[in-house]
């Protein structure tokens, strides 16, 4: 019985380390000046939501 609750309170631990690890890493690279210059240099825009999974403008530069 307790090897399930490890192994479920490692995804856990996991799941919670990715998201912070995640949203670290997207602000740090929004709010450099490379970041910063590639937003503005190649007009990326932030996703908003699953709008952006229908968008037809995508031209395969």
């Amino acid at each position: 019985m307790e090897i399930p609750l490890i192994i479920l309170g490692a995804l856990v631990g996991l799941s919670l380390f990715y998201m912070i690890i995640e949203r670290a890493v997207r602000d740090g690279i929004n709010s450099s000046v490379i970041g910063r210059y590639l937003e503005e240099k190649h007009e990326i825009k932030e996703r908003q939501g699953d709008e952006d999974l229908f968008d037809d403008t995508y031209k395969g530069e």
